[in-house]
């Protein structure tokens, strides 16, 4: 999981103290350089999390995409279009799975060249004891109230859309609060 720094200081708020006397006050840089620590941070909590099950969260991903599927498969292509990574970042993934028993390929019917990536029963237990795990220690964020995870969401969902992951219409964290809209049926894994 790696180990707190216990600092007597904000090493972030000083690089930007520093940048601030010789380029001026940049709170983009302040705010870039607190993801990139909090993505470490975070990475190394759920690796360790998932370590007893043999998997990284790259994996757990994958596998719990799987188990959102109606049929337990999926192509190898939509898995890297839903968890948004490169082709061979997918084959590695699968490759992995596969090997531990979590996931099996099989010719896609529907596309005689194509491949699938079907969860396993023991890939279906993994995810159910690894997901226990997650949600109990609050996927990292525990420092955080729902609320405020949400605010967290909504805040990165817009410079997702900005880049071009997705059309702003189709961002749903507006009525999180709203009981009705959490199971909304048009955010499937099988469209």
């Amino acid at each position: 999981m790696g180990n707190p720094l216990n600092l007597p200081f904000d090493p972030i708020e000083r690089a930007h103290d520093n940048w601030t006397r010789r380029w001026g006050a940049n709170p983009s840089m302040a705010a870039v350089t607190s993801i990139m620590r909090a993505q470490q941070i975070l990475i190394g909590q759920l690796d360790a999390a998932l370590k007893p099950y043999e998997l990284t969260f790259a994996r757990y991903e994958a596998l719990v995409l799987l188990t959102f599927s109606a049929t337990g498969a999926l192509p190898l292509g939509k898995i890297g279009e839903r968890l948004m990574v490169h082709p061979t970042s997918v084959t590695n993934t699968i490759d992995r799975l596969e090997r531990q028993g979590f996931v099996r390929r099989k010719p896609n019917p529907s596309d005689g060249r194509g491949t699938l990536a079907e969860i396993t029963d023991s890939g279906r237990e993994v995810v159910e004891q690894a997901t226990r795990d997650l949600i109990a220690m609050d996927f990292g964020l525990d420092c955080y109230s729902d609320e405020e995870a949400w605010q967290i969401h909504s805040i990165f969902a817009r410079l997702r859309v900005e880049f071009g992951d997705f059309p702003a219409a189709q961002r749903g964290d507006a009525g999180r609060s709203d009981p009705a809209n959490e199971d909304r049926p048009d955010v499937g894994a099988d469209e």
